[in-house]
Order: structure tokens, then sequence, then C-alpha cells
């Protein structure tokens, strides 16, 4: 099956492409929203920093509301998992897991995906006790016992900033050796951060809040909350063939319009070199909706076909 050539193409249902969506739908474009129903989003059931909601939110009913707002608006909204995409004379193609697809301009919002560390016990304690974000959840554990999951500057960057929520901070470098810079170590020392080198056997909690790590060796710590600083995996892969330009972290890179290299391909969330956080990549996707829109606007202007109301 090939879907019709629609003005645009958002390719991600998270934050990002649903906000997108929405703005191109207000704006009368008709875009395509395809999604394959992995947005980071569902990995926290309790947002306390997202606008409007003074009691939190769960991920997964944030995007349940945002698909539905969206679906208001003249957007066609589908489940399908881009695999790869061409730009040719008559613009873009996309090649999914069921359908073909072609757009004039497509929006990558596609992502990232943090890695958690393949420990038992991990897996249920994901956004209850076991985060991936200080910026995001930091204020919840304060005062509580802190362990950091990493051994990279990262993890070093979040050490020290937790303990401006809690004294009790411990590095785990899960048996590997710290790769941080002399700068970082110079830190860590100076705040007298503890460094616990030993793999971690497994994860104990009590219906997913972190109460011990067991190690390797038969030794234990007591915690409560736990950071991950392991690094990302950005879901770029499908702008390489086009030729968009990336960081040395697979980033997207934009202008302040969300503008790729590539001319009518753009990127909003966390797939860019944006603060991955949901409330930008928000504001990202109604940001590069605003320049679609307008670069749409800009293009029938010239061209003489200026798209006008008909009433039936």
């Amino acid at each position: 099956m090939q879907h019709q050539n629609p003005e645009v193409v958002i390719i991600g249902g998270g934050l990002a492409g649903l906000s997108a969506a929405l703005y191109l739908g207000r704006a009368c474009r008709k875009p395509v929203l395809i999604h394959s129903g992995h947005s980071m989003a569902k990995w926290e059931p309790d947002v306390q920093n997202y606008l409007g909601f003074p009691n939190g939110i769960d991920g997964s009913e944030l995007l349940k509301r945002g698909i539905k707002q969206a679906g208001k608006f003249q957007v066609e909204i589908v489940h399908d998992d881009i695999r790869s995409l061409q730009l040719n004379e008559q613009g873009f193609e996309l090649f999914g897991e069921s359908h073909r697809y072609r757009a004039q301009r497509v929006l990558i919002a596609t992502g990232l995906t943090h890695l958690p560390p393949k420990i038992p016990g991990v897996e249920e304690c994901l956004g209850h006790s076991l985060f991936f974000c200080k910026d995001c959840d930091a204020y919840r554990v304060q005062g509580k016992r802190i362990v950091i999951l990493g051994s990279n500057n990262e993890a070093a960057d979040y050490a020290l900033a937790m303990l401006l929520f809690s004294p009790s901070v411990t590095i785990c470098t899960n048996g590997q050796p710290p790769i941080w810079d002399s700068s970082h170590h110079g830190w860590l020392t100076e705040y007298q951060i503890t460094i616990q080198r030993e793999h971690i056997h497994t994860v104990e909690h009590e219906d997913g809040q972190l109460t011990a790590l067991r190690f390797d060796n038969g030794a234990s710590l007591n915690i409560e909350a736990a950071f991950v600083a392991r690094g990302d995996i950005c879901h770029s892969d499908l702008v390489r063939s086009v030729g968009a330009e990336l960081t040395a972290d697979g980033q997207i890179v934009v202008d302040h319009c969300s503008r790729t290299s590539v001319p009518n391909l753009y990127a909003a969330g966390c797939v860019t070199t944006a603060n991955c956080q949901m409330i930008i990549a928000a504001g990202q996707g109604a940001i590069a909706a605003q320049a679609i829109n307008r670069d749409l606007f800009e293009e029938t202007l010239t061209e003489h076909r200026l798209p006008q109301w008909a009433h039936s």
C-alpha cells in the first residue's frame, strides 16, 4: 500500500511528534503521523515537571491525550515502523514495515532510548526508584541514599550534582573501569564521592522501590534511589541515507527552526541536540511545525499556487 503524497509526514509519536502534528493539523496541512508506539514517555509513570499537571501525570496517559487531541484536527495517525528514508526528484519516500509513503516534507521525531543496565530487578524499578534524568527526578529523591550507575564523565557529573539533594551519593561502575577525565576525578576526590567498582549481581526492591544492590563478591549496598548514566541510543539512522548532518553522538543537527542540513527535512525532540525533556520536546515539535507551515506558505506564494478556502 502506498499512501498519497501529503505535504508533511511526521515520524515519531512522542511529545515532539504529537505537538508538531497538533500545530500542523490546526494549520490545515493534514499531516500524517507515523509511529511505532515506542515513545520513552511510556517509561515515566509519574511525570512531575510537565506544566499544567500539579499532581503529576503518567507518561502513557500524556501520550494518549496527545493522540486524542491531534486526532481532532485532521491528523492521520498511522501505526507503522519506518525502516528507511529515501530522497529523489519527487520528494521523500518512506518504507515502513507495513506500507510505503511519499511526502514533500518530513519531520523526524524518533527520539532516543536510554540504556538501562542489564541487571535482574532493574526493569521493575524504572520510573519508580530508578531514573535517567536528574533534572526531572532529583527533586523527588531528596535525602535518600542514592547511587549513580555509570563510569563516565556524565556519571561523575550526576554524582556531584546530586550532593545538592542528598548527603549519601555513591557511584557504582558495575565492574567497569572509570573513564571520567582528570578534572572529574579531582572533583570526585574533593567532594569525597564513594566509588564502588564491584560487578552488581542483582537489584533488590519492594514493588519497584529500590532497597539494595547485591554484588558478585557477596557484599551489599543499601540504597533508595538510582540514576543511570550509561549513555543513550539516538534513533537517527533514517537520516544517514539522505546525508543529514549528525553530531559525533548521532544527534541530528538542526537550526533554530528545526531544519536539518537537507532541504525539506526537519527534526525535533530528543533525536536532536536539545536537552531531552518532555516539555522541551513538545516545544521543539511546535517550533518545527511552525517552520514547516511557514516554508509551505512561502513556497506556494512564490509558485503562485496559494491554497484558498473552498466552502462546500
